[in-house]
């Protein structure tokens, strides 16, 4: 042993020397952080063999597997002093019969000096009794007499009945110098709540409220005494009731309890959190729209669970206190941004809710969630970024949920998982849309407009799908439009010009149906101006707005007499009315040209006014798919029916 350790430390100690002799101390400390590294790991596993001796087991009994990872909080571990007798209450919480993957992770508490390395506080795996399980738990607050009133639970789910952003707490907008006073500063008793509830602040800033004993989060201010008697009555009437309905709870259920007014009344909303299956849950039937988001079809359990697996993580995203973030979580987030990335870039029908650059930043924002080691051009390895997983690291933790929760929701949209899952962005689960309408009033005004009417409808049919806003794509359309109205502007101006100045041409002045055309022209250039400002602006406000403040404007829209085509013709009226700006003013100049000019004059514009005509013309005719072969064909149909289909069918 001693010589292979020699041995090992000459192979070592070789390149060192060698190393420095060329001063390449890069290199040199390359060969130290490997050797660091080596002696660790050979201590992790003289370690990991000592812990596994099985002499140091504290039961005969087979040791079982860990606990699979949860987020959880972890069990409120009783005072030492009040696992024996207590005068509280002792709440007697049945344990169902073990399973093969149930376990409970007992901590060995370190009873000795910090100097002493077999005494870790090293999670240790027990298996589970089949006797009912006492907690000593402080005794909850006296009712006082006359207190008790009549609580009205209902349910509800995270998003959006949860109205943490819509609280509008009031600030004394007086401005008072506050005295600190001497010595060190202690907040916690400002923030001392009775009845066991603990004060705890949100990542973003917000103050809510925990109950370890009972598992309750709340946004409520349990400060208030009347509250705190309502939400402990609350909570009693939601457990009780769960019983009453034979619904299994589990140690680590967790409660959410929202205070709310409605028609004048107060209740709380309430729901189960279940942490193994990662969804919610309530003691009766529930239907809500809020729950369904308004998407239509949902007919199956194994649809709906996307959305349950959504509203859990907004409960973790509004309370990601307390939690330890699994590893596997962190892994499974990071698979799905990575397909979501490389379908971006495969794909222009990706389905995810994001744009290419946003799923990139997240992609990097999961890696610094696990840990992220780079290395420079000499071949040294650097952590840069620490291990967030396993740990109580709450901005993670919302961080984490903040992603599940949108990828989630994004699968209970596409009906994933289902036979009619929506595979492309363009796909519609509930019927193919006719982009060229069959109104003939709309037929009519889209060759009038020049074939703007069904570009703008195609358009918005790719990021309208089903009622639900596409949101990459809704930017890139918003963006384009913006920038080709601020091209309409520039055009606009300069159309507007040329027919001022064309009125101040002497030879004008007699001509009247030129000076007619010259007006109208003037009048098309002026609209389009005043229409690309206005839209302008209004998608300005809509761009900068959320996805929801999109998609109520186009529900608005849908639900108007010519539905989505009404918006089409509106997107479509800059660039109309600037080409008809310009086609009177070409009527203006034709005019002028062929009433004041002579002979020779008149022979050399007129085939190049024709030309030019035809050209202009093409383009229309094309949009509204008009095309000269189908004049032929009309023409042969005419003239000779008995020819007309050996000419249709070589056509």
């Amino acid at each position: 042993m001693r010589e292979g350790c020699i041995r090992m430390f000459i192979s070592w100690l070789r390149p060192i020397i060698k190393t420095t002799a060329f001063r390449s101390y890069k290199r040199l400390l390359s060969i130290l952080l490997r050797v660091i590294r080596h002696c660790r790991s050979l201590v992790n596993e003289k370690e990991g063999d000592f812990r596994e001796r099985p002499t140091l087991a504290l039961s005969s009994q087979p040791v079982a597997n860990q606990p699979e990872p949860s987020l959880a909080v972890p069990l409120l571990e009783a005072p030492i002093q009040a696992r024996g007798s207590h005068t509280g209450t002792n709440v007697q919480v049945p344990i169902p019969e073990p399973r093969e993957e149930t376990n409970i992770s007992v901590s060995a508490y370190d009873t000795q000096s910090p100097q002493n390395p077999a005494s870790s506080s090293t999670p240790i795996s027990m298996p589970v009794p089949s006797i009912p399980m006492v907690i000593a738990t402080p005794p909850p607050p006296p009712t006082k007499p006359g207190n008790t009133v009549d609580i009205i639970l209902t349910p509800i789910v995270p998003e959006p009945q949860v109205k943490r952003y819509d609280r509008d707490v009031r600030v004394d907008n007086k401005y008072k110098p506050f005295k600190v006073k001497k010595g060190l500063m202690d907040c916690s008793e400002e923030l001392v709540v009775e009845g066991g509830w603990q004060p705890l602040t949100h990542p973003e800033g917000a103050l809510f409220f925990y109950e370890p004993y009972k598992r309750v989060f709340t946004d409520a201010d349990v400060r208030i005494p009347a509250t705190t008697d309502k939400i402990n009555q609350a909570v009693d009437k939601a457990y009780e009731k769960a019983r009453n309905a034979n619904i299994p709870l589990d140690l680590l259920v967790e409660l959410g309890l929202e205070l709310m007014m409605r028609d004048g009344k107060e209740m709380w909303g309430y729901y189960f959190v279940d942490h193994k299956r990662r969804v919610i849950f309530w003691f009766e039937d529930y239907e809500s729209s809020d729950l369904m988001k308004n998407i239509r079809g949902v007919e199956s359990k194994s649809h709906v669970k996307y959305a349950l697996h959504s509203q859990y993580w907004r409960h973790i995203e509004l309370f990601p206190n307390k939690r330890i973030l699994p590893k596997d979580t962190v892994v499974a987030l990071k698979e799905i941004v990575m397909h979501a990335h490389a379908e971006n870039i495969t794909s222009e029908t990706c389905l995810a809710p994001f744009a290419p650059d946003e799923v990139a930043s997240m992609l990097d924002l999961v890696d610094h969630l696990e840990g992220e080691s780079v290395s420079d051009a000499g071949g040294l390895l650097l952590t840069v970024f620490s291990d967030s997983t396993n740990k109580e690291r709450e901005h993670s933790v919302w961080i984490t949920a903040r992603l599940m929760r949108l990828f989630s929701n994004a699968k209970f949209v596409n009906f994933c998982g289902q036979s009619g899952a929506r595979l492309d962005v363009d796909q519609s689960l509930y019927g193919d849309h006719d982009n060229h309408s069959k109104n003939i009033a709309l037929r009519i005004m889209n060759v009038i407009l020049f074939g703007s009417p069904n570009a703008q409808s195609r358009a918005i049919r790719k990021i309208w799908v089903d009622e639900i806003i596409v949101q990459p794509r809704s930017k890139n359309f918003f963006d384009r439009l913006t920038t080709e109205w601020n091209g309409y502007t520039i055009f606009s101006t300069v159309m507007l010009a040329v027919d001022i100045s064309f009125l101040a041409v002497p030879a004008v002045a007699t001509q009247t149906p030129a000076i007619v055309l010259a007006y109208l022209s003037s009048l098309c250039a002026l609209g389009s101006l005043m229409v690309s400002l206005i839209l302008a602006g209004q998608v300005n406000d809509r761009r900068r707005g959320s996805a929801a403040d999109v998609a109520s404007f186009m529900v608005g829209m849908s639900r108007s007499i010519l539905g989505l085509e009404s918006l089409a013709l509106m997107l479509s009226l800059p660039f109309a009315l600037l080409i008809w700006g310009m086609a009177f003013f070409a009527g203006a100049l034709s005019t002028l040209i062929f009433r004041t000019s002579g002979v020779i004059a008149l022979s050399i514009t007129s085939p190049i006014w024709f030309a030019v005509f035809v050209l202009a013309t093409w383009p229309v005719l094309a949009a509204n798919d008009i095309h000269i072969s189908h004049l032929r064909i009309w023409i042969i149909k005419q003239v000779l029916p008995q020819a007309a289909g050996p000419v249709i069918s070589h056509v």
